[in-house]
């Protein structure tokens, strides 16, 4: 079917590959862009394109036939790293080949390796950080004469809010909307502060123009996107002060009820949550409005609080079950998903089942999973040995992978039976008569397509499935209404 039925998925783990094509006539210099690991990465290169657009690129969709190649990049994991320098060496060949060729990398590993990649390996021709997308029709000016540029300078205020995005690789029906940048939460694991900066908010009034722009042109769903959307917080500093112009203080649960009532047709989903930040007003938001789609992506990490202390997680064991609990109380059936690390610095066996244990008591419905990666510049690559055997990493992975799997079974056949409001998305990758689309637990339902066009919400009763997906049949909204179906 679609991304949602891995249990390990390939784009949160920075290895998702994504060209991006368009027309290109006459003579315009043409731009081929690739990008890597998160929807963070994918939501900045629909904001590159844009700034290229004006600048007189146009997209194409090879490499052999475009005068610039940017590769927007991912540090979470050694392995996104890894297949992007392939990709990069591979791209130095091709050079030797078309030397009026130049090759850029944006994001996150840009900026942490900028001098190697284009000083010691000679691999690139520009570098370019997150917060400098917009000097790029400069820095292409100076690579054009023989010169190498850099700029992964890092902003306390560039949200790009202004600039409307280049939807990428769309389907008209579901879009990205980036609500902040940069996160200050500095778990020791993770090197997305080094790379993104501090954290700030964009303009609440931006981000509801954006949805109802996008409403207007056809979608029906956005996505919230920012590393901590919980923190969000518009006319306040990072202390908490609010600012003194006489604008209204927006927290994110405010910011979810504004852009709820763009319009009830409009579905919202959001990600990332944080443990420590998320608040019953926002799980109250989602209970008030229909089109708040009732999924709740809540990464634990680890089950074990001693370890959660080691990654500075700002929570205890007992605090992220209490989220989960209230969670569920205010949310009935809100489908909740997660991430977990495998093998943390020090981690022992009794650590590793208290993370299962945890996993049994929420029953996930989706967990992204991973063994831990060292990353370069982390806390924890200071602080902490990384003294878990792989082996014993891989071992520990494979138990939380089975244990999750039988849970995300569960949660799945649990729907059979019900009927779904569900919005269309796209044909299925098995048969051309057949559509995909999700229902507000964020789970793909498989139906057949007769007259139904994407962007069109169906009624939906499930009938089968498989261990991810849910299969149905269309019902009419009279027997929807009749027989009780869930938004």
């Amino acid at each position: 079917m679609n991304i949602e039925e891995k249990i390990i998925d390939e784009t949160r783990q920075g290895e998702a590959f994504a060209p991006i094509t368009g027309d290109s006539p006459g003579d315009t210099r043409k731009l081929y862009l690739e990008s890597y690991g998160c929807q963070m990465n994918f939501s900045d290169s629909e904001i590159v394109v844009s700034i290229l657009s004006k600048a007189g690129f146009v997209t194409t969709e090879s490499p052999d036939d475009a005068d610039l190649v940017l590769i927007n990049t991912c540090s979470i994991r050694d392995n996104a790293e890894k297949r992007i320098r392939n990709r990069l060496v591979h791209l130095k060949g091709q050079k030797r080949d078309n030397p009026n060729l130049k090759v850029g990398i944006l994001g996150c590993m840009a900026e942490r390796l900028r001098e190697k990649l284009i000083e010691e390996e000679r691999l690139v021709d520009m570098v370019v950080g997150p917060d400098a997308y917009r000097d790029l029709p400069r820095l292409y000016e100076e690579i054009s004469t023989g010169q190498k540029a850099v700029n992964t300078l890092l902003s306390r205020e560039e949200t790009y809010a202004e600039i409307e995005p280049v939807r990428l690789d769309s389907n008209g029906v579901t879009a990205f909307i980036s609500i902040m940048r940069g996160c200050d939460n500095m778990c020791t694991f993770c090197v997305v502060p080094f790379t993104r900066g501090r954290e700030r908010s964009r303009d609440p009034q931006s981000i509801v123009s954006e949805a109802h722009d996008l409403f207007a042109k056809g979608y029906r769903e956005v996505t919230l996107l920012g590393q901590n959307v919980d923190s969000y917080k518009w006319n306040m500093d990072n202390k908490g002060a609010v600012k003194n112009d006489g604008q209204p203080v927006v927290r994110f649960a405010g910011l979810l009820r504004a852009v709820a009532e763009v319009h009830p047709d409009l579905r919202i989903r959001f990600s990332t949550s944080h443990p420590k930040d998320m608040t019953d007003d926002v799980l109250e938001a989602l209970a008030l409005h229909d089109n708040l789609c009732k999924y709740i992506h809540l990464p634990v990490q680890s089950g074990d609080s001693d370890v959660l202390k080691r990654m500075n997680r700002g929570y205890t064991r007992e605090w992220y079950l209490d989220r989960i609990a209230a969670i569920r109380r205010i949310i009935p059936n809100c489908a909740i998903s997660t991430d977990v690390i495998a093998g943390f610095c020090g981690e022992t066996e009794e650590q590793h089942r208290a993370t299962l244990s945890l996993m049994k008591e929420v029953r996930y419905d989706m967990a992204y999973m991973f063994n831990y990666s060292e990353r370069p510049r982390t806390l924890a690559e200071r602080k902490y040995e990384d003294d878990v055997p792989n082996e014993v990493k891989s071992r520990r992975l494979q138990e939380i992978i089975k244990l999750q799997s039988g849970h995300a079974g569960e949660r799945t056949a649990a729907q059979v039976g019900r009927i779904y409001r569900v919005l269309a998305e796209g044909v299925s990758r098995k048969s051309e008569n057949e559509l995909f689309g999700r229902n507000t637990y964020n789970a793909v339902v498989v139906f057949e397509r007769g007259d139904i066009q994407r962007g069109d919400y169906v009624f939906v009763r499930v009938t089968n499935c498989t261990r991810v997906t849910l299969l149905g049949e269309v019902v009419s909204e009279s027997v929807a209404v009749k027989e009780g179906f869930v938004v």
